[in-house]
Parts: structure tokens; C-alpha cells; sequence
């Protein structure tokens, strides 16, 4: 299995519109960060994990032609708003992509973007299938694979992390739960949120929250990702990070095996 880390920043990606940070200053490719996503790709078949609104030119810069199927963490812009850019995928396939999230998510979608849905299509537009998922549900099935739904809670909002065979994709997490703690045992690669160092907030996980976690769940390897400018740069904070724990960068490939 190999995973493509599409993005790896937060919300407002990194350098932030305006900003003097240092970190948003940096000349290291390391430190600018678009929204968080992931693509897996096994036996020739691409899923992607969310669709933020830098989706077109992450897969553009990654040379992607084909999409099999997305799995949505939940309903936040940075994750869904480069829905409409998948139009190319289906066009070329000349099928709808199946998505895949709870359906209160869905139900966003449909709002969102109530144009794909529309039986009166008067344009060229993105062409989906909606799957509901219960994150209660063991694991559903995609291409073959089987897709673990991992319920995660983002402040008081529940949202999905996902599990393929023993690779976990976690983001936007403030708190996990101990039945997903026990769901997430024995992974070769967890990949998991770290938005900054402190204080403490209630919304994400920061460095002492993430690493507790990982402790709990004990992978053979973690990368961090949803990252913001407020934990410095790349290449000082890796550097301070526990055996087996790296900060995950735009464009890094990992292999599952």
C-alpha cells in the first residue's frame, strides 16, 4: 500500500494569507503545507481522504488520473471543498465516484454543493454516488478492500478517522475514544493530528495529547499531520519528537506493507 501525503497543514494551510510569521516565511518546501488529505493507492485502485480546496492542484502536482473512491472525514470546508474538482476523474472514468461519509455529512453535501445533485444538469458537473456510513458498522467494503470507520470526536462533533489493513488515517481528533483505541491495535503506520505544541485546545490535538495517544495505541511508526505555523519549523521539531514519531510533509510517500 502506498500513501501519498497530499497535504499536511490546518485549516488556513501554511504561509497564511498576510502573515510575517517566521514559520510562514521559511524558504523550506517542508514548511508550506496545503490542507490536510491523504491518497492510498493498493492494487491500482485510488482512495482518497478528503477533499480539501487545494484538491486540484495536489493532484495535479502528483500526476493522478484515476479516483476510486473518496472517504470524507466530515463536513468542514478544508475537507470537502474541492469537491466540485473531481469532475475530471469522473468525466475520464465516465463514472460517478463514489463517496463515502456519515450522513449528516452527506446531507452538507447536498446543500453544499446542491448543484451535482440537481437532476437538471445544465453544465458539466461533478458526477458522484453518495454511501452512507455509520461509524458504528465494523467495516464496509470498497473495491474488494475492507474500510474501517474509526468514530472519532472532533470537540463536540463526531466525526471518522479510517482504518485499511493496518494503516489508520486520524485527523481533527480532540479526543478518541477507548472502543477506537482498541480498533486501532497493531498498526504498521498511524497517521494523526498535531495542529501545535500547546496550550491546550479544545478542538484538536496538540504535541502532549498527540503523543499520549500514540502511547495508548503503540503503531510501529506515526506521522503527524493537520499541522499549523504555530509549531515551528519542520526540520527543529522533528528533531524533539519521540523514535518512530515524524512530522509528515507535503508530497512524502510512505509505504504500508
Amino acid at each position: 500500500m502506498k500513501i501519498t501525503f497530499l497535504g499536511t497543514g490546518n485549516s488556513q494551510g501554511i504561509p497564511i494569507i498576510g502573515s510575517k510569521h517566521p514559520v510562514c516565511l521559511s524558504k523550506n518546501p517542508k514548511d508550506k503545507r496545503l490542507r490536510s488529505s491523504v491518497l492510498i493507492e493498493k492494487d491500482k485502485k485510488f482512495f482518497l481522504i478528503d477533499c480539501g480546496p487545494d484538491f486540484r492542484y495536489q493532484m495535479l502536482r502528483s500526476n493522478h488520473e484515476r479516483l476510486d473512491a473518496i472517504f470524507l472525514t466530515h463536513e468542514h470546508h478544508d475537507h470537502i471543498g474541492g469537491l466540485d474538482d473531481i469532475r475530471p476523474f469522473s468525466f475520464n472514468m465516465n463514472k460517478p465516484i463514489p463517496v463515502y461519509g456519515l450522513r449528516r455529512v452527506l446531507e452538507n453535501l447536498k446543500k453544499r454543493f446542491f448543484y451535482i445533485f440537481s437532476e437538471n444538469h445544465k453544465s458539466n458537473t461533478s458526477r458522484i454516488s453518495i454511501h452512507e456510513l455509520d461509524s458504528y458498522k465494523d467495516f464496509f467494503i470498497v473495491e474488494d478492500f475492507k474500510v474501517f470507520p474509526l468514530s472519532i470526536w472532533h470537540g463536540d462533533l463526531p466525526i471518522l478517522g479510517f482504518r485499511i489493513e493496518n494503516f489508520a488515517y486520524i485527523t481533527d481528533a480532540s479526543s478518541i475514544p477507548l472502543q477506537t483505541i482498541q480498533q486501532l491495535k497493531e498498526l504498521d503506520i498511524l497517521v494523526l493530528n498535531f495542529l501545535r505544541k500547546a496550550p491546550k485546545y479544545p478542538y484538536h490535538f496538540t504535541l502532549y495529547k498527540s503523543l499520549n495517544a500514540i502511547q495508548k495505541i503503540r503503531p510501529k511508526k506515526t506521522y503527524l499531520t493537520h499541522i499549523s505555523h504555530m509549531i515551528g519549523f519542520h526540520e527543529e521539531i522533528e528533531t524533539r519528537l519521540p523514535e518512530d514519531v515524524y512530522l509528515a510533509y507535503d508530497g512524502l510517500i510512505i509505504y504500508e506493507t
